[in-house]
């Protein structure tokens, strides 16, 4: 890993290809990093990545990465998503020169069902979505249950949006384990 991300960043190789590690082998290895993404961070500097998970039929971008779910709400602010998804936006388009729609997932049952099942939709999803809308292309929050259907009939150019791990990659593993890979921005 560390050769490759050297290669890489030193402009002799294109990617990095990995398979998958185990990331309890890695801590007692001493490595910091929970991950790839991690590790890919902490080695080039980046001010900001993000890991996203796509295959011709599904497209998913995780906000919070390997994080217990007791963490995930806390790390939701306006100002935070705004920034994540103008990143994402920047590094999908300079990637892949061309525009993609973004469905947001809602963080509660039923997108937090006005309220009722949770304030965070309302109180700080929508409102940052309302600040990038214009510029991108974002529908939500929408119920994290139905999301994923509408982003299949939506087509190849729709990325889902996810608030943790477990959101995005079990509906991804599920549908599309063998046909897609991991893509850190």
């Amino acid at each position: 890993m560390r050769a490759a991300t050297d290669w890489a960043l030193a402009g002799r190789a294109s990617a990095v290809v990995t398979a998958p590690i185990s990331k309890e082998t890695w801590r007692r290895a001493g490595l910091p990093d929970n991950g790839h993404t991690g590790y890919l961070t902490r080695a080039s500097g980046a001010p900001r990545t993000a890991m996203m998970f796509w295959s011709a039929g599904l497209k998913v971008l995780l906000f919070t990465i390997h994080v217990p779910l007791r963490e995930v709400a806390p790390a939701l602010s306006s100002p935070e998503i705004v920034s994540f998804l103008r990143f994402a936006d920047r590094e999908l388009r300079r990637l892949f020169h061309r525009p993609f729609r973004f469905l947001v997932a809602g963080l509660n049952p039923h997108a937090g069902e006005g309220g009722y099942l949770g304030s965070e939709e309302r109180e700080i999803i929508a409102p940052a979505l309302a600040a990038v809308s214009g510029p991108l292309e974002v529908i939500g929050p929408l119920p994290p249950d139905a999301v994923f259907l509408q982003a299949q009939r939506e087509g190849p150019e729709t990325v889902v949006i996810c608030w943790y791990h477990d959101q995005g990659l079990i509906p991804f593993k599920l549908l599309h384990r063998n046909q897609g890979v991991n893509l850190t921005l």
